[in-house]
């Protein structure tokens, strides 16, 4: 798989917000909005976490990966805490799993975390603006699909060249003498 695209995020973002929003208005009468939103934040996760598998390249430890955080999805949930933790928990699993299978260095993690930060004050602006769930998780899951714009490794400058023919000449002579070395010790 190639990396995603920025418009992949687009995509997923619109598709994700629609559907929570549809689950919200259709289940909030009956549950209420608390518990409905304790069940949809997993829910969403769970889906990008999907979306996340199928465009990484890296295929190692994907059902450890996904035993793992619904390991910590069930245990978030059976402990109840408020719901901002309880989203920032959320939030902080979807970080950790894209950080491990999208980037090879803290840097780019570090940065990755970042958006997720500013993806969480989307959030908050869009809901306390608007009251829609739909655009505000369409904003949070729109700025998680920057993430494309981060490197996935950061490289340190290039070391100078090295003269590789000072090198080898240098590497005969050291053999030279070290022949020279072994035939006085067998010679004696």
């Amino acid at each position: 798989m190639k990396r995603p695209s920025f418009f992949h995020g687009v995509i997923v973002a619109a598709v994700l917000g629609f559907f929570a929003s549809a689950i919200v208005a259709t289940l909030t009468p009956f549950v209420g909005l608390g518990a409905v939103l304790r069940f949809v934040i997993p829910a969403l996760g769970l889906a990008y976490l999907l979306y996340l598998f199928s465009r990484s390249e890296e295929r190692v430890g994907r059902v450890t990966t996904l035993f793992l955080w619904s390991v910590l999805a069930a245990i978030t949930w059976w402990v109840a805490p408020p719901l901002p933790l309880y989203l920032l928990i959320h939030v902080a699993a979807v970080w950790l799993v894209r950080s491990l299978y999208f980037y090879s260095g803290v840097l780019p993690a570090l940065l990755d975390l970042g958006l997720s930060t500013l993806s969480i004050s989307a959030t908050v602006w869009a809901i306390s603006r608007s009251g829609s769930v739909f655009l505000a998780t369409w904003c949070f899951f729109l700025v998680q699909a920057l993430f494309v714009a981060i490197p996935s490794t950061v490289n340190r400058k290039q070391k100078p060249q090295r003269n590789t023919a000072a090198d080898s000449e240098n590497f005969e002579h050291a053999r030279r003498q070290a022949d020279q070395a072994l035939r006085q010790l067998f010679t004696q």
